[in-house]
Parts: structure tokens; C-alpha cells; sequence
């Protein structure tokens, strides 16, 4: 692992030393996020899983209700019965915070209060089983919207785990050992600095001591 390149002081290490403290609370933090979300996001699949499986259950029957009306009825009455709607829904959609992560929530809003409104058509010239599967894809539509719900933050909510990994490697991979790496490396360059001074100064003393009482000092 490669130094940084400063200058290799005490105040350069302490500055240092205090870096590297933020950085160890900082990858603490987020490895428990990264954890929590784990968990939040598992729990989240897992909700997406059985609603993905209600609703492709659902919708099979459903189709299974279509077809019935098309043996009955003519594609051209089907067409027709079909073509208006009474009623039209829209999507509110607002947001909540997991983690840092905004969330959508999605919430259906029907213009009509009328549950009959759905059907578009008058009952006289159609089978019950166009109704049957009307009514379906209507009982299904709020399963629907909550599936959409659920599959968008489970996909923004994956992103935010893959950030915040790759965050947590890079601190704990990188960002840490240089710094451990660079305070050794200063500790060393001041540990060779003092070893010299003082090498220096006994030099120096042995020079005064010999300039002054004509001998030297010699040391074991």
C-alpha cells in the first residue's frame, strides 16, 4: 500500500491520526447501514415475492375470464363493449425515507366512487363472463399499483447498497491501511530524525567537552 505523500512531521502525524479515528467511525457507520439495509431490502424481496406471485395468479385468471367471453361473444362486441370508460384512475405518489433511501408510495385515485362505474358497458348485449373478468382486473389493479411499489424500492433500495459497499470497501480497503500505512512511515522518519539528533549532539558535546578539558568522552 502506497504512502501519501506529505511530510513526514508530528503535526502532519497527528492531523493523520486524527483522519484515520473519523475514518474508522465512518466505515463502522456504514457497514451498519449497509447491514440494515440488507436486512430491510431482504424483508422487502421477500414481500415483492408473494405479491408477484398473487398477481400473476390473479392475472392468469383473469385471462382465463377473457377468453371465456371471446368463446361467447364476438371480438367485434367485445371491442365495442370495451371501447369508453365510465371511470378513470390516476396514481398519487408520494415518498418515504428507508435509510436515506426515498421509497415511493403509490396510491390509487379513482374520479368515480361508483365500484360499478368499472364496467364500461351496459349489461343487456354482454355475458357474464366479460363481467367476471372486468371485475377482476378491477380487484386487481390496487395489487398491481403495490407490486409497482414494491419492485421500485427494492430496485432503488439495491442501489443504495451497492454504494454504500462499494463505500465500505474503499474505506476499509484502502483509505484505512494508507493512512495506517503513512503514520507508520512518519512514525519511522521521526524515530530515524531523533536517533540522528542525538547522534549530532553527542558529536557536538564531545567537540566542546575536547575543546574545553582537551579530551574526549568516550562512550561504551
Amino acid at each position: 500500500m502506497a504512502v501519501m505523500n506529505v511530510n513526514p512531521t508530528r503535526m502532519q502525524m497527528t492531523k493523520l491520526k486524527k483522519q484515520l479515528q473519523t475514518a474508522r467511525r465512518g466505515h463502522k457507520m456504514l457497514k451498519d447501514k449497509r447491514d440494515e439495509l440488507m436486512r430491510r431490502f431482504i424483508e422487502l424481496v421477500q414481500v415483492n415475492k408473494k405479491l408477484r406471485e398473487k398477481v400473476e395468479k390473479a392475472l392468469a385468471e383473469s385471462n382465463a375470464h377473457f377468453i371465456n367471453a371471446g368463446a361467447v361473444m364476438s371480438k367485434q362486441a367485445m371491442d365495442s363493449a370495451l371501447m369508453s370508460s365510465k371511470q378513470k384512475t390516476g396514481i398519487d405518489i408520494d415518498y418515504k425515507n428507508i435509510m436515506s433511501v426515498d421509497v415511493p408510495l403509490f396510491s390509487q385515485v379513482n374520479e368515480s366512487p361508483e365500484k360499478g362505474d368499472i364496467f364500461p358497458y351496459g349489461f343487456a348485449f354482454t355475458s357474464f363472463e366479460l363481467d367476471d373478468a372486468v371485475m377482476s382486473l378491477g380487484d386487481l389493479l390496487p395489487d398491481l399499483i403495490k407490486l409497482a411499489e414494491t419492485e421500485k424500492s427494492c430496485e432503488l433500495m439495491a442501489a443504495e447498497i451497492e454504494r454504500t459497499r462499494r463505500r465500505v470497501n474503499s474505506l476499509e480497503h484502502v483509505m484505512i491501511p494508507r493512512y495506517e500505512e503513512t503514520i507508520k512511515y512518519i512514525a519511522m522518519k521521526l524515530e530515524e530524525n531523533d536517533r540522528s539528533s542525538r547522534t549530532r549532539l553527542m558529536k557536538v558535546k564531545d567537540m566542546l567537552l575536547e575543546k574545553a578539558h582537551h579530551y574526549s568522552q568516550k562512550q561504551d
